[in-house]
């Protein structure tokens, strides 16, 4: 069994070993079961965050996309990082507004923000998961604290490249678990 410090650094020197081909191909799976898996017919605001390229994660930009012509009733919103107080604001998408934070994270500069309330669905980045809806994410919380400002009906999708781990020893009651993973191979239902 590995502690989160230790999954972390494993999962990230394992994506850091993927090609960009591998990544776009396994992001095209990911979101391809997304749209088979879940009706967005009812959604009004669908969270999501936006890639760091250089660090090989899932291109959601690529949902991103086909949400705009298939769903455009879909309100999509993307996080901006408070970095001294680990929080978010969160902005309706605008490509326009979008610019590249020192840690080459693309996000808004401006634009209507939009209350972790209303949200109906949001996409949680993650390094690894486990069977009982437990995530790995970068360590610093950003999006536990999100989730707990967030409404009791919403749905948490993680997306990752990796299947789950059987359990992850040391979560703390911080930890919001997620009620489905995304895998390029297939749909996880957790909890």
């Amino acid at each position: 069994m590995m502690n989160k410090p230790a999954l972390r650094k494993y999962y990230l020197s394992k994506r850091k070993a993927l090609s960009q081909a591998e990544i776009l191909d396994q992001s095209q799976a990911i979101v391809e079961l997304f749209f088979q898996h879940f009706n967005l017919s009812e959604v009004k605001y669908l969270h999501t965050f936006l890639p760091i390229i250089k660090h090989n994660e899932i291109n959601t930009f690529l949902l991103i996309e086909r949400l705009q012509a298939e769903f455009p009733q879909v309100q999509i919103v993307v996080p901006k990082s408070i970095p001294e107080t680990y929080e978010m604001e969160h902005f309706l998408y605008d490509e326009e507004k979008l610019v590249e934070n020192k840690w080459g994270i693309p996000e808004p500069v401006s634009g209507e923000l939009i209350a972790p309330s209303e949200m109906s669905i949001v996409l949680v980045p993650l390094l690894i998961f486990d069977e009982q809806g437990n995530r790995v994410g970068y360590g610093k919380g950003f999006y536990d604290r999100f989730l707990q400002e967030c409404s009791s009906e919403l749905i948490k999708i993680g997306l990752c490249l990796e299947e789950p781990i059987d359990k992850i020893e040391d979560i703390n009651e911080f930890d919001i678990k997620l009620d489905y993973c995304i895998t390029p191979n297939r749909l996880y239902s957790l909890g």
